[in-house]
């Protein structure tokens, strides 16, 4: 048995919670600062999650950040990052005061930042941060791939991918929390990795508007019956852009057709955030005029991840060679109508 605690109740920390739970280890699920309200509602609830509206196994300890004392800090065997990417800041400075560096930390949040004018993973940002608080060898490790919590917390078959530079680590990882619903791979490529799970949300938006995309001349019928030509194509060319831009940003190309880029991609085109907001992109709204009218409570992560990568990437990139991209980032950060140049 290990000691295993979870950092965000969100739906995807508390997902990932019952696979831990279920390979008979001692799960502590820890709300933010920020969710007192819902950590009380599961106690209230005997483990009912109110966002996944799932049953929590009931051997799962879910406490207040207020309630994670001194004792609870002690010989955690895999310490894990739910928090939103906005949260790496605060969960750094908070980790610096026990982490211990015979600890594995596994970052469930994907993301990318720029810092110092670089492109920055969040395994990178993290460890930066901690660096600067004097803990020079942390050992942060990615998870990636198709698995949507909703499915997981209902112990949908699941597969990820773990990543480390140290295979040796993930290994270790995956012998804690695999179950026979919850199935683990193995990479060295954590950048390739983390780059794959971050873009794929700017990617399933372009697939999302793929409907809208189909055509200029047909009726909306016609293109809500045969999209999926489109779908497929964008899928494609989707996919080549992630497998450069891997390259570029100096992970593994490959990493693209794995579970953190095709998989993933594929999962969350097919529903969600982020593929939800690219229909209304596809049907010509505007991303604040979408965000208002539609989704002004949702929190949109490709949205969130153009803004904090776009600019650089127009200033930087060739459009010829991540027209896909650029288009996204462009209709986003410059509120313009979606258009693709085929």
């Amino acid at each position: 048995m290990s000691k295993i605690v979870i950092i965000g109740a969100g739906a995807m920390g508390s997902a990932f919670a019952v696979p831990c739970a279920d390979n008979s280890n001692e799960v502590y699920l820890v709300g933010s600062f920020l969710e007192d309200k819902v950590i009380e509602e599961i106690n209230l609830k005997k483990n009912f999650h109110p966002i996944l509206k799932s049953q929590l196994p009931s051997s799962i300890k879910v406490i207040k950040f207020s309630e994670f004392n001194d004792e609870l800090k002690k010989n955690i065997d895999l310490l894990v990052v739910g928090v939103s990417s906005k949260g790496i800041e605060w969960i750094g400075e908070e980790l610096s005061k026990f982490y211990k560096e015979t600890t594995n930390i596994l970052l469930l949040t994907k993301g990318l930042a720029v810092i110092n004018n670089n492109f920055e993973t969040l395994a990178e940002k993290l460890n930066k941060i901690l660096k600067e608080k004097n803990i020079k060898k942390a050992k942060i490790s990615a998870v990636g791939g198709p698995c949507l919590a909703n499915g997981l917390a209902n112990r949908i078959n699941s597969s990820v991918v773990l990543a480390n530079e140290d295979i040796e680590i993930v290994k270790k990882i995956g012998s804690i929390i695999s179950t026979k619903y919850y199935s683990t791979e193995y990479s060295d490529d954590l950048i390739g990795v983390e780059v794959c799970a971050a873009t794929k949300n700017i990617y399933s938006m372009l697939i999302g508007a793929s409907e809208g995309l189909s055509s200029e001349e047909q009726s909306d019928d016609i293109k809500k019956k045969y999209y999926l030509n489109t779908a497929a194509s964008l899928v494609y060319k989707a996919v080549s852009e992630m497998k450069n831009l891997t390259k570029k940003l100096n992970g593994k190309p490959e990493t693209a057709y794995g579970l953190a880029g095709l998989g993933d991609l594929h999962v969350s085109s097919a529903g969600g955030r982020n593929s939800k907001m690219g229909f209304y992109l596809g049907q010509g709204h505007t991303f604040s005029d979408a965000k208002e009218n539609y989704m002004k409570e949702v929190t949109v992560e490709g949205a969130d991840l153009a803004f904090a990568i776009g600019p650089k990437i127009i200033k930087e990139f060739d459009k010829k060679e991540f027209p896909l991209l650029i288009g996204m980032i462009e209709c986003i950060c410059e509120n313009k109508k979606l258009k693709i140049v085929w």
